[in-house]
């Protein structure tokens, strides 16, 4: 569902520029309105993802903007000309979820950004651990403002056991004094488990032992705050280890993932396959048969050439579209491991289900060869597909695959070669 975003302005020139650049910099449908009459309509009309708006309006001289917004539940940024303690108070007490000193240009940049954030802050997981009630439940309620997806456990045993089962948490707050275990050795045990690049622990505690914090980050904690809180502190720390978790995931995105298509890349097909080779190892079987296939573009060169390199990058973006549609279904893994060529690890496929999946991709793509090449030019495919052996590594399986692909190439390109097409052939050849 698309976000709703309210924007309540009275100046024409801050609301143009913010509905324009949040227009460009997010996906969010923005509605405007200068006044508290429009703004009482628009909310009984939608749901709104959060509200922008200044202290007051032309008919809300009072702040009684903000009352609105409450009564209608819809967390909100404000934007405004100063800030002191009453104000800090006041928005505090309307449950505002941050506010934006006017700074000139910098304010709609930092506005969008604001925006940004508690619009993608819904990706991330956050387990709140505290024994103390009326403490776990004021900072959900922060949290969830903020548009953070929220669980809660009431004991690190609890916890534990969350984490064992969910493992979409990726940031733990826990406080120190609990009945079962403390956060000290909660922080202990998770970091057994999950690194600091897969999961953020904050610790708290509204101890006046300064040492707290240093034991906290001495057992892995990535941060620590003491209560009471200041609000903006909080807010800050949270944004600051989320803001980590977020370029972490770029790095690990970069490191896995072909910048041009999309999938996986050669290390980390190699990394997944490697994992699925020990299942088939393994005493328990949980995977029963695998093959292993490698295709490659037939006369990729020749789009190159003929239209240009941006035509053949849009060539590879439409195969790899098609091959994840294809294969994930049934959950296979594909890979690009060269310049036109992928790698696909059919997972529970004996080498004739293999064969016979690999035919029906290759049909596919001959049928839709000139809108997946966008040229004149029909794109097509050949394919060396193997049934995995056990005792051998994942190397091993791609070069007597690829052995398969030069055959298939050398005898006319469009088509599967593997071992059933060799058990075929023999066949023929004893017949004559």
């Amino acid at each position: 569902m698309q976000d709703k975003i309210l924007l309540i302005e009275d100046s024409v020139a801050l609301s143009i520029l913010l509905k324009n650049k949040l227009a460009d910099d997010t996906a969010a449908e923005v509605f405007h309105c200068e006044s508290l009459k429009e703004a009482s309509g628009l909310l009984t009309q939608h749901n709104f993802t959060l509200a922008l708006t200044g202290l007051t309006v032309a008919d809300a001289p009072n702040g009684e903007i903000l009352n609105l917004l409450e009564k209608h539940k819809v967390p909100t940024i404000v934007f405004t000309a100063t800030v002191d303690e009453r104000a800090r108070q006041h928005y505090a007490e309307k449950k505002i979820i941050d506010y934006i000193v006017k700074d000139g240009r910098r304010t709609v940049d930092t506005v969008v950004k604001t925006v940004e954030r508690i619009l993608t802050n819904r990706q991330f997981s956050i387990l709140v651990v505290d024994d103390a009630k009326a403490a776990r439940s004021s900072l959900v309620e922060i949290l969830t403002r903020q548009n953070f997806s929220v669980r809660e456990a009431y004991s690190g045993a609890q916890a534990l056991d969350i984490l064992s089962g969910d493992s979409s948490v990726q940031l733990v707050i826990t406080d120190y004094y609990m009945p079962d275990m403390d956060g000290y050795e909660l922080t202990r045990l998770i970091r057994a488990k999950r690194s600091s690049e897969d999961i953020r622990i904050i610790g708290v505690s509204s101890s006046t032992d300064r040492m707290l914090s240093a034991h906290f980050l001495k057992a892995g904690a990535s941060d620590f705050i003491y209560r009471p809180f200041v609000p903006e502190e909080l807010q800050c720390r949270i944004d600051n280890n989320v803001e980590t978790l977020k370029q972490l995931m770029r790095l690990r995105e970069l490191a896995e993932k072909d910048h041009l298509t999309g999938l996986p890349n050669r290390r980390s097909f190699f990394e997944q396959a490697d994992v699925l080779l020990d299942a088939l190892k393994n005493s328990d079987r949980t995977i029963k048969s695998g093959a292993v296939a490698i295709l490659d573009i037939d006369h990729f060169k020749q789009i190159n050439d003929t239209f240009g390199h941006n035509a053949g990058d849009k060539a590879l973006k439409k195969l790899s579209q098609l091959l994840s549609s294809f294969c994930g279904p049934q959950d296979h893994i594909v890979a690009r491991i060269g310049g036109e060529e992928f790698a696909i690890f059919l997972k529970g496929l004996d080498g004739e289900k293999a064969h016979a999946f690999c035919e029906r991709l290759r049909m596919e793509v001959e049928s839709n060869g000139k809108a997946l090449s966008g040229t004149d030019i029909a794109l097509t495919i050949s394919v060396g597909v193997v049934e995995v052996e056990t005792g051998g590594s994942i190397d091993h399986q791609l070069t007597a695959a690829d052995q398969l692909l030069y055959v298939a190439k050398a005898n006319g390109r469009n088509q599967v070669y593997s071992d059933v097409t060799i058990r075929s052939e023999m066949r023929e050849i004893d017949r004559r």
